[in-house]
């Protein structure tokens, strides 16, 4: 008879590729879980893992019963969380996406009192891309993400909520030849070098959408993921960028910091955040997510 247990080392192994970081994983000692891997290929009358003294790989009928495993597993957990969420005790974990460029809400406000209201539930917050979170809540993989897009791009094909809208500004070194002005042109900005995200991620494609569509080019030499990384790029004199007013420290639009300035741009990219969940059944943690005022 197979346990939960057993499918918990099983999906461990797999996913290590190795029984002794797999056993320090499930907090056992490695003998033991080889022998109920073991007993459990036994009682199946099947090989999950080819095995040798470097390597660990499920077999196909190892990835076949992974699969049903992972799934009888979230089962299980669900069926904790919802008996537990029936005796109005919210358990269980919440998964949440956080794009790295959030402006719309003040996140570590919310989620403190998130668990101050739900003490139970265990969080896991991932820093990411919009498009890998969709996926993710599509698969079943997180429960609630916070999406930044652009605006010509249309809504998340998930369950979502609207959160902003905002421009993006251009932000100059405070002593750059245009720091002075008001506002900017898109084409006053094609000889820079810019630092943005990487190549076809969200929180590029806006600014590729507005040059194009404007018939413009740029160079992109910078490419990194972190807004603050960007900021101090900018600051040194490397190079220029178009960001949402507020993150990473970045200034206002109109607005100077002693090292970098933010000037609104005349058809500058807009980019829409979102609040995205799983709409067919959301966990007893993710419906208390979302029902926190604010959000």
């Amino acid at each position: 008879m197979v346990d939960l247990q057993q499918l918990r080392y099983v999906v461990a192994v797999a996913e290590e590729r190795s029984f002794t970081r797999a056993a320090e994983r499930c907090f056992v000692v490695q003998s033991a879980l080889s022998h109920r891997v073991k007993a459990l290929e036994s009682e199946l009358g099947l090989t999950l893992f080819a095995r040798s003294s470097r390597r660990v790989e499920p077999t196909p009928a190892g990835d076949a019963f992974v699969a049903q495993a992972r799934a009888s597993l979230a089962a299980a957990d669900r069926a904790v969380r919802d008996a537990s969420a029936a005796d109005g005790r919210v358990t269980g974990t919440l998964t949440l996406g956080v794009i790295p460029t959030l402006t719309g809400l003040d996140l570590a406000e919310l989620l403190g009192r998130f668990r101050a209201a739900h003490p139970g539930v265990r969080l896991i917050v991932r820093v990411g891309g919009s498009d890998e979170f969709v996926a993710a809540i599509a698969s079943g993989t997180m429960d609630v993400a916070l999406l930044g897009l652009p605006s010509s791009a249309g809504a998340p094909p998930v369950a979502h909520r609207e959160l902003s809208r905002d421009r993006l500004s251009a932000v100059l070194p405070s002593d750059h030849r245009l720091a002075a002005r008001k506002r900017l042109r898109l084409a006053e900005l094609v000889d820079e070098d810019f630092v943005d995200f990487p190549q076809g991620t969200p929180g590029r494609e806006q600014t590729d959408r507005a040059f194009a569509d404007a018939g413009l080019s740029r160079a992109v030499p910078f490419e990194v993921m972190s807004v603050e990384l960007m900021r101090d790029l900018i600051a040194r004199g490397l190079a220029v960028g178009m960001l949402s007013p507020g993150a990473g420290g970045v200034p206002a639009a109109g607005a100077t910091d002693e090292a970098v300035v933010a000037l609104p741009v005349l058809g500058g990219p807009t980019r829409v955040e979102y609040l995205a969940w799983d709409g067919f059944n959301p966990s007893p943690a993710a419906r208390a997510f979302l029902e926190l005022p604010a959000v």
